[in-house]
């Protein structure tokens, strides 16, 4: 097998296998499992990945990385720190029923029995704030926003969308999108020095 032949495969595999952990969950997924849905044998699945503790974590990274990417674009653009701070907060309300908010939910809970998957969820989650914390440092220092402390902002902010994001994407009419939208809108607004109107 080639070297790209195998990175396609890997690719492949990782996909397959972020499907069937939408399925099965995280804590039911074999690697049998991933083998029989990719059509290939299950000493492939362990050529790629060690063990299955590495299986998971890698496509739980996978999938969550889609969702990096979009944060980077937002992050790394030229908007000002208002027009990237509606742009965070739209793109981490989950879109119905959220592949990538599944995998978000199912990767928290398997941290607490699997160190692999701990460590990668750790890492992705601290992106989020990291990312957010700069952009409402960058909106404090233009004068945008108002916040003695962006980290400290950015972890309050965030530990709401999570509490929140859940139970939209687990509890089907608990709360809707659009209290879900508002809430968030609020929160923000009271930590930044805002009017919620201006996150619309």
């Amino acid at each position: 097998m080639t070297r790209r032949a195998a990175d396609v495969r890997l690719d492949s595999l990782l996909r397959t296998a972020c499907d069937v952990i939408v399925q099965r969950g995280l804590a039911n997924t074999r690697t049998a499992d991933v083998a029989q849905a990719a059509g290939v044998s299950q000493a492939l699945v362990f050529y790629h990945f060690a063990t299955k503790e590495r299986l998971l974590a890698q496509a739980f990274a996978y999938a969550v990385e889609q969702d990096l990417a979009r944060l980077d674009v937002v992050v790394r653009s030229s908007a000002p720190p208002l027009t990237k701070l509606r742009k965070l907060v739209r793109l981490y309300t989950p879109p119905g029923r959220s592949i990538s908010w599944s995998m978000w939910i199912d990767g928290w809970a398997e941290s607490l029995r699997t160190p692999e998957v701990e460590r990668v969820s750790r890492r992705l989650d601290l992106r989020w704030r990291q990312d957010l914390a700069a952009v409402i440092a960058d909106g404090v220092t233009d004068g945008t926003f108002v916040c003695a402390d962006p980290m400290a902002a950015a972890w309050r902010i965030n530990a709401v969308m999570d509490g929140l994001a859940v139970q939209l994407a687990v509890h089907e009419r608990v709360i809707s999108r659009r209290q879900f939208a508002d809430w968030i809108r609020l929160i923000t607004a009271r930590e930044l020095g805002l009017d919620p109107a201006q996150l619309d």
